[in-house]
């Protein structure tokens, strides 16, 4: 019996076609923590090994944080999509807090996990196990689903390559983000015929500011007499950062870097200010955001009368998120550099050559001058911090200093860049606002497996270390070859939890007590015998005096053995 022109003998399976079509959109590794749904995945693994197949190399990935947050780092330090997967639904449950994290820094991965067999049996890739009903569920993808900007489920092996196409084109379009695809067994285990293009068929979409808008903004930063730049990200490569710097520079505005997502502008620009709004908003006329969940604090900081508000990023109004009352005059759709970049060809001009020259010249001096003496004050501040407990800016200077500017940090609720020397971009990566504990040190892990011949440092406080699970981590560290330096700030305390109840009840119960309830971490575990149960190099810190000579010793572990460190700082609470 002949077989219709339009159907062709199955080459295949979708398993290995969902890797191929992985590693055609330039995906280098496959974050993975198995389980009883990944039989297919670990067969077209096995065959493409065996047969030379260009695929994704499989990472595995003791535990779900540590995977989605790899793929966080690595993306980072690559700006390449990411792709990893977790055991049905409860490894999707563990991956949930990492996929908050990605949506919030915008971060486009591909979250899969597997999906329960439908089938009892009768099926390739049927039920096989008690856990296979345990783990079934009405929508599995709820779990997941506020987080991600799609979500889908595998039903026709030959839908495979067009879905991998589809979840990462809309992944890498702006605003970038998490997508999430889930794979039953049934589906991948089922013959597929492999695409004759192999490569990626939809391409990312980006959008840039309207001319109006550019028009608008350069007429308000004119108009303006004390402007002022307050950043949270400004593109995911080299890119904004130099289009900030002329930019700002340009026009004389300082920048400050408010719980920055990474650094933003050079810290040896005479722009480069303080990561404090007060510093700066009670005096601008003009604040010009880029790319800020949270620009200012509104019980905090207070706007000038009659200051006007420029929001610049690829969803300005941060729509995503269901309540955002931080005013725009104007709200530029557009990412970082190309808003910029329109707005210093609008401006050079006049600044440079028209009337605007004289005032531009004269508040550019003003800001520079505030600035250093901004930075001077926290350089000293961070000096009388060398004690006994030492202080985090101390900590933060000491590490800079050693490590070297082409290092990169990763911060949660560890280092200040106040302190630091960062005159390139791409060296510091600070926590989502999102606050999805656990993220620094596996993050890091990632950003040193794209980056073998650079230091990486994950600097973390001692809750959010216990949080990123770091017998997983520093067994990837070692089973991967991955000699990331952590670096442990135990204050012994739940600070985000006792700063809340200082800001909430500033007189009440809780400031006059001896121990403030649910805050402490006493008593601590011995950080560094974590660290030495992977074969890493540990010692702890309790003096500042010798922490200078204590990060040099875990930095020649780290170049001359490749081998992890880890470094427990006390530090004042």
């Amino acid at each position: 019996m002949n077989k219709p022109a339009d159907i062709k003998t199955p080459t295949t399976t979708a398993a290995d076609v969902f890797l191929r079509r992985l590693k055609a959109h330039g995906v280098d590794y496959f974050f993975a923590n198995g389980g009883t749904d990944f039989a297919p995945i670990v067969e077209a693994f096995a065959q493409g090994q065996a047969e030379g197949t260009a695929l994704p190399e499989p990472l595995i990935t003791p535990h779900e944080t540590a995977a989605v947050a790899m793929a966080h780092g690595y993306f980072l330090a690559t700006g390449k999509p990411q792709a990893l997967m977790v055991h049905t639904n409860v490894g999707l449950a563990n991956a949930v807090m990492g996929a908050i994290n990605a949506a919030a820094d915008h971060i486009p991965m591909l979250i899969c996990s597997g999906r329960t067999p439908v089938s009892e049996t009768g099926h390739l890739g049927h039920r096989t196990a008690p856990i296979n009903w345990g783990q079934d569920m009405h929508d599995q993808a709820a779990l997941v689903r506020e987080s991600v900007k799609w979500d889908f489920e595998l039903r026709v092996p030959e839908q495979t390559a067009d879905l991998v196409d589809r979840a990462l084109g809309i992944a890498m379009s702006y605003p970038r983000g998490p997508v999430y695809l889930a794979l039953p067994r049934e589906a991948l285990c089922a013959p597929c015929i492999e695409p004759e293009d192999s490569g990626p068929a939809l391409a990312p979409s980006r959008f840039g500011p309207h001319p109006k808008d550019i028009e608008t903004a350069a007429e308000m930063i004119l108009a303006a007499r004390n402007p002022v730049v307050i950043a949270h990200r400004v593109g995911d490569d080299a890119g904004g950062f130099h289009a900030l710097r002329d930019f700002a520079e340009l026009v004389g505005a300082p920048v400050c870097g408010w719980w920055p997502s990474r650094n933003a502008v050079s810290t040896d620009s005479p722009m480069h200010g303080s990561a404090n709004p007060a510093d700066y908003v009670t005096d601008s006329d003009l604040v010009i955001v880029i790319d800020h969940l949270v620009p200012w604090l509104p019980h905090r900081h207070t706007l000038k009368d009659g200051a006007r508000v420029i929001q610049i990023g690829p969803d300005p109004l941060h729509s995503r998120f269901p309540v955002r009352g931080f005013r725009s005059d104007l709200s530029i759709a557009s990412d970082a550099e190309t808003a910029l970049r329109a707005l210093e060809n609008a401006l050079r001009p006049e600044v440079t050559k028209g009337k605007a020259r004289d005032a531009v010249e004269a508040r550019f001096k003003a800001a520079a001058a505030k600035n250093a003496k901004l930075r001077f004050d926290m350089m000293e501040k961070a000096e009388k911090g060398s004690g006994t407990p030492m202080s985090n800016l101390w900590v933060s200077k000491c590490l800079s200093e050693a490590a070297g500017p082409d290092a990169i940090m990763f911060s949660e609720l560890g280092v200040d860049p106040g302190v630091m020397n960062l005159p390139n971009p791409g060296t510091f990566y600070n926590a989502a606002v999102s606050g999805g504990l656990g993220w620094g040190v596996p993050a890091a892990l990632g950003a040193q497996l794209a980056n073998r011949d650079r230091i990486v440092c994950a600097t973390v406080g001692d809750g959010s270390y216990m949080f990123a699970n770091p017998v997983a981590c520093h067994q990837i560290a070692e089973a991967h070859n991955l000699p990331i330096l952590t670096v442990v700030f135990n204050n012994g305390i739940w600070n985000a939890v006792r700063s809340s109840a200082l800001d909430i009840f500033p007189k009440g119960y809780a400031a006059k007590a001896n121990l403030m309830p649910v805050t402490s971490l006493r008593p601590t575990p011995d950080f560094c015998k974590i660290a030495e149960a992977s074969r890493g190099y540990a010692e702890r810190v309790d003096n500042g005096q010798d922490l200078p000579a204590a990060i040099q010793r875990a930095l020649k572990v780290i170049r001359e053995e490749k081998r992890q460190a880890l470094l427990e700082v006390i530090v004042q609470a």
